[in-house]
């Protein structure tokens, strides 16, 4: 089944109106994913507003026009790096409404969980937004850990350490509760909670710990295996009440300072979160109870972000709830157990790292072709021995272009079926030898034009379902727009897990998009694809473009790509990472906005290296395979000569296209 509104763009509401950039945006569903962050300008530009309370915008299509004129190849990451501390101030200042409103005496602190993007400038951007809410920091690695402990520069600072440890790991760890950090492992699984226990005893360290909790709560949504008895992290609770049974024993109450636990990075549905807040705020009221000194309920992550069509959609890319509700739900949850049992409330903490990251970056990647299916001109006619079938697909066609009468779906549908069949029939005619290529050629382009004429019949007829075939006719007849990108690398998630993203042009939104089109990466599989998008109804194959215009860049904009995406990406087809441009908003600057830092993409030489092959080996390698076609004759040592530097010239290029060099002489 399609919905009807997937054949064509909607129109404005009043039909002889001009199009106009309000139109665009509600095309595009900018409202409901941008928050009010993002919006398409009076230009028809695409622009950022990054700051609280103010209303200062950035043109992202003039920051792209600045980069291509400083002379950076597409395609390029920006990150608008104010709305890294926007997002920090509004979760905690969403913390804040909701403890007051309540009375709460505990504290709130804000985690950052690297793993979402270890980038230095974003990990430093959060701290520094977070420093006066007192936030800090998460990590789940070796090389995490190594990267985060020299930003604790307060001893108060919290870093709390995920996922499974080993003893190196363990032994840093306990040796910087030593010199007074705030450094708490997470014990995931009941051995290794054994082996911290030793290893303190072994540097008399008094050992301060955490330990996530397998809740029966189970989240909802892609990652809802995050949680639940399926969930590859968390102690249950049989186990946890023997750790704490090992903890008394050993006189060590005062060791368990953290309890944790994570339904998934991306929470659908509020209602789950507020049951799992109430069931570990449960555990956390009979330890202290007992006798225990947990200081910290970490509730995870999960605040969710918006890739859907809708505000507040709760679908598969979206959420039901807003932040503030985020808030709401684990403070009033924590705060009526703790009242109830009378248990003074603990310091809640979050590990929100999608929430805080994922609108700051937009990819910009640019248009190189398209492919789209023609028609005929309207004074075609067929070759004067053309074969019967030949002629019946071009009397077809012509009554379908040239007929004014409605046709009713019944009939679109019987059309269909027999242009089908006559297309079939003259691929076997051609294949036994009795249609020429010529006339084999002409026929598809019959059956291609017939196409776009139902097609354009279907659209005026806007019926409320369609039969699978003509719905599979709207896929086929969408443009293939051949993009400066890879999905392997910038979109991991779509490739991956089928997670949509906000994608549309960053220009001319003040001209209607007539075309529809899918997205086609470089790369050399099927699967660098982009073909569903951010819709309200069902699953959309096509995006509505404009034509390209020669010699103008045509570019697109992928957005909500902070969280996971920049670090994810793997090296298919050796493409590597993209160019990156830092802005920050900044009114003494043309433009309102400044460009502070630029990371080049990696090159070819760069690429290479990460698998093992080194330019002086391939140039030696070149160099003896060109000394053979010499000797041989084949080519003249002056030509062996230049062709060698042309090659060795490629070890500095970009990994991706550069259309500035379709035009340079060789």
């Amino acid at each position: 089944m399609s919905e009807p509104d997937t054949l064509s763009p909607p129109a404005p509401a009043d039909a002889a109106a001009p199009w106009r950039p309000e139109n665009a945006a509600a095309l595009y569903h900018v409202d409901a994913w941008g928050e009010s962050y993002f919006h398409v300008n009076a230009e028809g530009h695409v622009a950022v507003r990054p700051l609280l309370d103010s209303e200062q915008s950035i043109d992202l299509h003039e920051v792209a026009e600045a980069l291509a004129a400083q002379g950076v190849h597409f395609p390029v990451l920006i990150r608008v790096q104010d709305l890294l501390s926007t997002r920090v101030i509004q979760l905690n200042t969403a913390f804040r409404t909701a403890m007051d409103e309540v009375g709460y005496q505990g504290r709130y602190t804000g985690l950052y969980p690297v793993k979402v993007n270890q980038l230095r400038e974003v990990v430093e951007e959060v701290l520094d937004a977070g420093k006066p809410f007192g936030g800090g920091l998460e990590c789940g690695s070796k090389a995490e850990l190594v990267a985060t402990l020299p930003y604790l520069t307060d001893d108060t600072t919290l870093l709390v350490c995920n996922g499974y440890k080993d003893v190196a790991m363990l032994r840093l760890i306990l040796q910087m509760q030593r010199l007074g950090k705030t450094v708490l492992p997470v014990v995931e699984k009941f051995g290794e909670f054994e082996r911290l226990r030793q290893l303190a005893l072994d540097l008399a360290v008094e050992p301060r710990l955490g330990v996530r909790v397998r809740l029966a709560t189970v989240g909802a949504g892609q990652w809802a295996g995050s949680s639940g008895d399926r969930s590859k992290f968390g102690v249950p609770m049989p186990e946890l009440l023997t750790l704490v049974e090992r903890l008394e024993a050993d006189g060590q109450r005062d060791a368990l300072q953290l309890l944790h636990f994570h339904l998934g990075s991306q929470v659908a549905n509020v209602q789950v979160l507020k049951n799992a807040v109430k069931e570990i705020t449960r555990i956390y009221v009979s330890l202290v109870q007992r006798g225990f000194a947990v200081q910290y309920l970490d509730v995870g992550g999960g605040l969710g972000v918006n890739y859907d069509a809708m505000p507040l959609g709760g679908g598969r890319g979206g959420v039901d709830y807003s932040m503030q509700e985020y808030a709401n739900a684990i403070v009033y949850g924590v705060q009526e157990v703790c009242a109830t049992e009378g248990v003074p409330p603990p310091t809640i903490v979050t590990e929100n790292g999608r929430a805080v990251t994922a609108h700051h970056s937009v990819l910009i990647v640019e248009a190189h072709a398209a492919t789209t299916r023609e028609a005929l001109a309207d004074d075609t006619a067929p070759p004067e021995d053309a074969h019967e079938l030949v002629r019946w697909l071009y009397g077809q066609w012509r009554q379908l272009h040239n007929d004014t009468e409605p046709y009713s779906l019944g009939q679109l549908l019987e059309v269909y079926h027999d242009v089908v069949e006559q297309r079939r029939n003259a691929d076997t005619l051609f294949a036994f030898g009795y249609l020429p290529l010529e006339q084999k050629a002409f026929a598809e382009r019959l059956f291609w034009s017939s196409a776009l004429d139902l097609h354009r019949r279907l659209r005026r007829l806007q019926p409320e379902w369609l039969p699978p075939e003509l719905a599979e006719l709207d896929d086929l007849l969408v443009d293939q727009l051949l993009c400066n990108f890879s999905v392997f690398q910038s979109l991991i998630d779509y490739w991956g897990l089928g997670q949509l993203f906000p994608i549309l042009p960053l220009h001319r939104l003040d001209e209607e998009p007539t075309r529809r089109a899918t997205l086609m990466d470089l790369t050399c599989d099927s699967d660098g694809t982009v073909n569903r998008f951010v819709s309200p109804n069902a699953e959309k194959r096509a995006l509505e473009v404009h034509p390209l215009r020669e010699g103008e860049p045509y570019r697109l904009g992928v957005f909500l790509m902070g969280a996971y995406q920049d670090i994810l990406g793997d090296d298919h087809n050796l493409f590597g990472g993209v160019t990156e441009a830092h802005i920050y908003v900044d009114v003494s600057q043309p433009g309102g906005y400044a460009i502070e830092n630029r990371i080049p993409g990696v090159t070819v030489e760069e690429m290479l290296a990460r698998v093992q092959y080194f330019p002086g080996a391939l140039q030696q390698r070149m160099h003896m395979l060109l000394k053979h076609k010499t000797r041989t004759g084949v080519i003249r040592a002056k030509q062996a000569e230049t062709l060698l530097d042309e090659y060795s010239a490629f070890f500095r290029l970009p990994t991706y296209l550069d259309p500035s060099a379709e035009s340079a002489e060789p």
